[in-house]
């Protein structure tokens, strides 16, 4: 599960990638669950006709996901990944995932655990080809007491125990699980697509595609 991830904040690199403007001063660069950071979703009125408005739009939402029916946001410290098998059952995420609120994360790099000295030792992976991460999520909107509308997003995951790269991650005994990275090529259809084929988009990204790097004192 990916708790710690560093988000994309480059504005370049957002337009190159991920085709999206206007990205808020001031955004943290390394982000755990609560912390607020960008995501991409289909523009909430690209619908309408009007060539003026761009297919996609840049957010800002807490890491992890909080239900319309929340009392409080606190809840984003616990719904930072959602578990595909489960997603269209939980609470927490199942009108989101009904709803087809799919977005996109840009990310850096994610971090996870390397278990296998025995100890854990924090590992940077990021795609070996350079480009950023694309992870398929799901967002939401929550209306606090005081009224202010606010955005969050959790990341799906998926079984990861048969994964070349991510089996290596987390304790011996835990099951293995990773982040859905999209491919550059399916973002579009992600964005747009209905409810009724999101699990078409969750599929492990390949292994030698990805490239961990630990701190240099920790190395094996």
């Amino acid at each position: 599960m990916c708790s710690h991830y560093d988000p994309q904040t480059d504005p370049a690199r957002l337009r190159t990638y991920f085709g999206v403007e206007d990205l808020p001063s001031g955004l943290k660069t390394s982000l755990w669950p609560g912390y607020h950071g960008p995501f991409v979703r289909k523009h909430e009125f690209a619908d309408v006709g009007d060539e003026a408005v761009p297919f996609r739009e840049l957010l800002v939402g807490s890491f992890g996901l909080i239900p319309h029916w929340s009392k409080d946001a606190t809840i984003a410290r616990r719904t930072y990944n959602a578990r595909s098998e489960t997603v269209h059952e939980k609470p927490s995420y199942r009108d989101a995932w009904r709803l087809a609120r799919h977005c996109i994360i840009p990310a850096e790099a994610i971090y996870e655990p390397d278990w296998r000295s025995g100890k854990a030792v924090p590992t940077r992976i990021t795609r070996a080809d350079g480009k950023p991460m694309g992870i398929a999520g799901l967002w939401s909107v929550w209306k606090p007491p005081t009224g202010d509308i606010t955005h969050s997003f959790t990341m799906l995951t998926i079984n990861a125990d048969d994964h070349p790269f991510m089996r290596q991650y987390h304790k011996s005994e835990d099951e293995k699980r990773m982040v859905v990275i999209l491919s550059e090529h399916d973002y579009e259809a992600w964005l747009s697509a209905p409810a009724n084929q999101s699990r078409d988009f969750l599929r492990q990204f390949p292994a030698d595609n990805l490239l961990g790097e630990q701190p240099q004192q920790s190395l094996l």
